[in-house]
């Protein structure tokens, strides 16, 4: 592998596989295509596309995205076995830029879970490491739980690693333990210790535990790391990965301590923050860096009257920088659809006719409830068509809710398969009632775990969006949606979550036939 230039830092994304290991965010083959896509847009080096060995489905995605990529290095992940290995080089040996990504856990505890002894894993290490690299001439070797291995043994297992063939070694903290100056210390310490660590790249994976993970990928770069493995909006496992547009914007903002460049086009960022938070089910919360809904707002009348006379006494970046338009111009029921498509390309929607056509139904129908439609309202909108649509085994047909002092009661029209099913019920409130009634046509065992509303903007005619979390047999999945009615946005939601479970039993059990689930007529 060319060495990169040492000013130019590479940006490794693994939101379509440790992002998508945050319980609740599978992601289905199409929505992992696209988000590939536009990561490879974006202008991202590497985008780790899946686990091939985990399932069919995995390895099905991380083969579609390796043949349509046009720019980024695609790279799969395996364990270190030949099998995981093969699997892995089938599924990325069909891109321009394929790369085979390895680990093995390193600390004293993941020896104890494999088994092996210091010598044995260095075997273990050289052998799979050889094997990939007679497949693929691009290839990274990670020590898991790096950081909690001790430094002798980190130093030469990494060595091993190199001999082996690997032109990348990361370094992740995998449990978000360390904090800056030890990652940074870390890294030195093998640039100046291991024989051929000057003719490979290092990187650095970090979690985010302790709310470090931003601050220790960057003390890594400052040390010499080059390549930061990160995730959009900081998805993942626990309390997320690495944000990507935390790291790349603070490259950016700060290049007078950090004279790193990145490729990635920072007016992209917005637009694929609102797309990984649509698919994914996470919503982004409002006080996040960079891609929060507060992350541009002030408040305070000092803050607001500095931004008035000048915008960067308290702004360090602007709005655009990130993709977000300047203007938030409120739109109407007499806005056409060369309008809708403007607005919508100015928020980062490039939508084809018939996309468009769908969209501007909806938009029309939400114009009759609302009288101004402002750019929040069409994010919503394009989050709800994408989460909930005309091809989706289970649909909202119609609902009635009736609610007060009185009682609380539920009438819901549900396409079961295409199929349209009745349920009358009652409950403790309205939200309940009315989810009862989903029950009732489609009987499951998963569990709510969370219910969540928040509204878009202001004013009693504001849309609600909703978003759910629901568990069966350890699999969670969520939903969201949106709409002016909190009740009907609630029902989608749980509906849409129920969708995306079903989806995940197909990938659990492949050979189940789902139709087989039984349901009230």
């Amino acid at each position: 592998m060319t060495m990169t230039a040492k000013d130019r830092v590479l940006i490794f994304d693994t939101t379509l596989r440790d992002g998508e290991q945050s319980p609740g965010a599978t992601m289905t083959h199409d929505e992992k295509l696209e988000i590939a896509m536009l990561l490879d847009d974006m202008g991202v080096d590497i985008i780790e596309a899946g686990f091939p060995i985990a399932s069919e489905g995995d390895f099905e995605a991380v083969s579609a995205i390796a043949k349509a990529s046009r720019n980024a290095v695609i790279c799969g992940l395996a364990r270190a076995n030949y099998k995981d290995i093969d699997r892995c080089w089938e599924a990325v040996k069909h891109a321009a830029q394929p790369r085979i990504h390895t680990f093995i856990g390193t600390s004293p505890s993941h020896r104890d879970i494999t088994k092996l002894d210091m010598d044995e894993m260095v075997v273990r290490i050289h052998e799979t490491v050889t094997h990939a690299r007679n497949l693929c001439d691009n290839v990274q070797w990670s020590a898991m739980d790096a950081i909690r291995t001790e430094r002798d043994y980190l130093c030469r297992v990494v060595e091993a690693a190199i001999a082996a063939g690997a032109s990348t070694i990361n370094i992740p903290d995998t449990v978000g333990y360390t904090l800056p100056d030890e990652s940074a210390a870390i890294i030195r310490m093998l640039l100046e210790k291991v024989p051929g660590a000057d003719g490979v790249i290092f990187a650095t994976h970090c979690h985010n535990d302790l709310g470090m993970a931003t601050a220790n990928s960057l003390a890594a770069v400052s040390a010499g790391a080059r390549q930061i493995e990160c995730t959009i909006n900081g998805l993942g496992e626990r309390a997320g990965n690495t944000a990507l547009e935390e790291v790349v914007m603070a490259l950016k903002v700060r290049r007078d301590l950090m004279p790193f460049t990145t490729r990635i086009d920072t007016t992209k960022i917005m637009n694929l923050s609102r797309r990984v938070s649509q698919v994914s089910g996470f919503p982004v919360q409002f006080n996040k860096a960079i891609v929060g809904k507060n992350a541009f707002l002030h408040e305070s009348g000092i803050h607001q009257d500095g931004v008035l006379k000048n915008v960067e006494t308290f702004e360090i970046m602007r709005p655009a920088d990130i993709g977000i338009t300047e203007t938030n111009i409120a739109m109407g029921k007499h806005s056409g659809r060369a309008a809708l498509r403007s607005k919508l390309s100015d928020l980062g929607f490039d939508l084809a006719d018939n996309q468009l056509n769908d969209v501007f139904v909806r938009f029309k129908a939400l114009a009759d409830r609302k009288k101004e439609i402002y750019d929040e309202d069409l994010v919503a909108l394009m989050a709800d068509s994408a989460a909930n649509t005309g091809q989706d085994y289970l649909q909202v047909k119609w609902l009635r809710v009736i609610c007060g002092s009185e009682g609380q009661s539920a009438e819901l029209k549900l396409l079961v398969d295409g199929v349209e099913h009745d349920a009358d019920t009652s409950g403790d409130g309205p939200v309940d009632a009315a989810f009862r009634a989903v029950d009732q046509i489609y009987p499951h065992k998963a569990r709510l775990q969370l219910y969540q509303v928040h509204a878009v903007t202001e004013g009693t005619d504001a849309q609600a969006t909703v978003s759910v979390r629901m568990e069966e047999d350890g699999r969670i999945v969520t939903g969201s949606a949106a709409d002016t009615d909190t009740i009907l946005a609630s029902v989608k939601a749980y509906v849409g979550a129920l969708n995306r479970l079903r989806v995940r039993r197909e990938k659990t059990a492949p050979d189940a036939d789902m139709k087989s689930v039984s349901f009230k007529l």
